[in-house]
């Protein structure tokens, strides 16, 4: 069952004893006819799933790099319909697990069912919809309800009590945000970022992935240190920009190497 594979993909990384890279991508920045090359390229080079951003005009957690990415795929004429329609052609050529970052309005404005029914055509197997907190959830719980995991996001400003009641009924992975602030590339992290990690991955029943501001091999291999995995956006989008392939190959197999030191 397609919904299933972020599940079983992430599965196999803990089996494997590996940790988990999920990069995250702009749809439609490029054109969305680079969409399917760009998933393959994630595929081949071991990426354990991919984060597919929903442009959209009025972004809350976003920073420079994805806003204009944003701003790249709405001028192209990118649109949640067709970003949809182009997964589902492409759904039977892509095996690896896909999950839409997207905000809520782009949700709404297309339907919450309508959405739901061309998720499951084009394979979706999570949602991140990061201004929806747990109290308003009722709303996507279709969503839910199709077999795709509704991925929540815990902060370094989130308290012990607020952490648990996010992780009690937690599906797919947790989203530690370990900045506080919007996403991009960072020198360094907080020295609390260790600690705040661990606490999140005792309390959560399924596995914990760090993400903001990740852009370094040695950024990857000290959050995994904590976790079980990380999602790099920003680095990413600048690096296939900059066709810097090479970059996020590297970004890649630091999540791999940690495990063989």
């Amino acid at each position: 069952m397609s919904n299933n594979r972020l599940a079983t993909a992430l599965k196999s990384c803990e089996q494997n004893g590996e940790k988990a890279f999920i990069p995250y991508i702009m749809a439609g920045d490029g054109e969305l006819s680079s969409l399917k090359e760009q998933l393959l390229f994630f595929e081949q080079q071991g990426a354990t799933a991919v984060e597919l951003g929903i442009p959209f005009s009025d972004p809350v957690a976003d920073g420079p790099v994805i806003q204009r990415a944003g701003i790249r795929a709405l001028n192209n004429g990118t649109t949640l319909k067709k970003i949809l329609e182009e997964l589902e052609n492409i759904r039977e050529d892509v095996s690896i697990p896909l999950i839409f970052m997207g905000y809520s309005n782009s949700i709404l404005a297309y339907g919450i069912g309508q959405f739901v029914t061309d998720c499951v055509k084009a394979g979706i197997a999570g949602c991140i919809i990061p201004d929806v907190p747990v109290e308003e959830e009722g709303l996507f719980a279709p969503i839910q309800e199709a077999g795709i995991h509704l991925i929540r996001l815990v902060t370094l400003t989130s308290s012990k009590e607020r952490m648990a009641e996010i992780a009690e009924t937690a599906q797919g992975f947790i989203y530690a945000v370990t900045v506080t602030g919007i996403t991009g590339a960072r020198e360094a992290f907080g020295s609390e970022v260790g600690a705040y990690l661990e606490q999140v991955k005792e309390i959560s029943p399924v596995p914990v992935l760090a993400g903001f501001g990740i852009s370094t091999p040695e950024h990857v291999r000290s959050a995994t240190k904590y976790c079980d995995g990380v999602i790099v956006g920003s680095k990413i989008i600048e690096s296939f920009e900059q066709n810097r392939k090479q970059d996020i190959i590297e970004l890649i197999q630091a999540s791999k190497k940690q495990v063989q030191q």
